[in-house]
């Protein structure tokens, strides 16, 4: 049995994310969904919780055949232990997957395989556009599973990140 890990903000969770996950399928039995910066919520960065991440991820892949298990990974200043860090927290590994140079180099460093995936329709399917088109009345359910838009409108997730937009600045 192989298990991979997969390592993503997933602010929020969108289709790029959903066909990266069945594009590891392909590869492993078992599948570890990594959310990283699980501490940070409520900034136009990081809209959402952890949990609520939790949920959009949950939901989206439950009609999947893979296994999957999704695990809060609290962000870590020190990039040197990084990879000891999110071992820590998840069930172990076989396989790391990550577009992120960053994330690439750590791993590699810490002798753990590490595969990359092509991007998906990357210049419109990346959390910042996302997130952009929530914030200023686009469509963005086009870009994102439909369990997804159904935990934004839940939690009110548009209007969230809408008010945390917003400046009380008066400077024009």
């Amino acid at each position: 049995m192989t298990r991979g890990f997969y390592i993503g903000r997933f602010q929020p969770f969108h289709n790029g994310h959903q066909n990266m996950v069945e594009q590891i399928a392909d590869d492993v039995d078992e599948l570890v969904l990594g959310i990283g910066s699980a501490d940070n919520s409520h900034t136009v960065r990081n809209p959402f919780t952890a949990g609520e991440r939790i949920m959009m991820i949950t939901k989206s892949l439950v009609d999947t055949d893979l296994v999957t298990y999704a695990v809060p990974i609290e962000d870590l200043e020190r990039n040197s232990v990084w990879v000891s860090h999110v071992q820590s927290m998840s069930p172990d590994f076989d396989v790391a997957y990550s577009n992120n140079p960053l994330v690439i180099q750590l791993f590699r460093e810490a002798n753990i395989e590490i595969r990359q995936s092509p991007m998906f329709n990357r210049e419109v399917l990346e959390g910042s556009e996302v997130r952009q088109r929530m914030i200023h009345g686009g469509d963005w359910e086009s870009l994102v599973p439909e369990a997804v838009a159904e935990v934004v409108g839940e939690i009110g997730g548009v209007e969230r990140i809408q008010m945390v937009s917003d400046s009380d600045s008066n400077s024009e």
